[in-house]
């Protein structure tokens, strides 16, 4: 399970994992789905679901569906990746799949019989070969962490902001930015993020990540200087609203000291 506060390279991430154990990028091996607080059981396991003739009929969701491709390919790996966990209900949503999750389940004297079971696949187990990755922002406050049972099932990995010299030769690399612009940006941004880390209502989970100071590839910038205000203005400090709604004056404290003699 891979969580952090900079969605988009946590989503990235898990995509790039998925592809590594499978040991090559292949869409067919690798499933992406997002969780969501209207999925159910029946949609990401197995339902029923109406047919063209008027009728229902008994359909395998997306995880079946990988679980079947791992079954019948026992020499390549499978992965799910599951993005958002945090965002559905995943004790509903996986039900007694969960227990097959577990290492010692993964064999087929363990299979279960599913709530909706068929005449073809009355038993199911979790193969080896299949691998489920599961990402989550812990920082969005609406949210609840996964439950204990879950969480049992998953080896975690936190994924923090990474400031360092490769962030720096990337973006001299390919914005011709300066190293003297670089270390200025790396060191106002650790300083925000030691200050959030500060907060006993926030913590290190709400630093915020090197995603806002990295541009798209492709993104012309020719005022270095102006673009970093920009983000501040109009990305990080609305941030920074959300998380001192309670406390405006530091929102602002915060902005200014990321903006000071720029």
């Amino acid at each position: 399970m891979e969580f952090g506060i900079f969605w988009s390279i946590v989503k990235w991430l898990g995509k790039r994992l998925a592809f590594a154990l499978v040991g090559e990028r292949n869409e067919q091996k690798v499933k992406a789905v997002q969780f969501h607080a209207n999925l159910s059981y029946e949609d990401f396991i197995r339902g029923w679901r109406p047919s063209g003739n008027s009728t229902l009929e008994l359909v395998d969701g997306p995880f079946l569906e990988m679980v079947y491709f791992a079954q019948n390919n026992p020499d390549s790996n499978f992965v799910i990746v599951i993005e958002e966990i945090n965002r559905g209900k995943p004790s509903q949503i996986f039900g007694e799949i969960l227990t097959l999750l577990e290492a010692d389940k993964r064999t087929p004297n363990e299979a279960l019989e599913l709530t909706y079971g068929n005449e073809k696949n009355k038993k199911v187990y979790i193969p080896e070969n299949f691998y489920v990755i599961g990402t989550m922002n812990i920082a969005d406050r609406s949210l609840a962490l996964v439950d204990l049972a879950l969480r049992r099932r998953f080896s975690f990995i936190d994924l923090t902001p990474q400031l360092g010299e490769p962030w720096k030769n990337w973006l001299k690399d390919n914005f011709r930015f300066s190293s003297e612009f670089l270390s200025n940006i790396e060191s106002r941004i650790n300083g925000l993020n030691q200050s959030i880390s500060n907060e006993p209502l926030l913590g290190e989970q709400f630093q915020v990540g090197h995603s806002y100071v990295t541009p798209v590839l492709g993104h012309e910038i020719s005022d270095p200087e102006g673009w970093f205000k920009e983000v501040v203005t109009t990305e990080i400090y609305p941030l920074l609203q959300e998380y001192f709604f309670d406390s405006p004056a530091k929102a602002i404290e915060l902005r200014d000291e990321l903006l000071r003699g720029l």
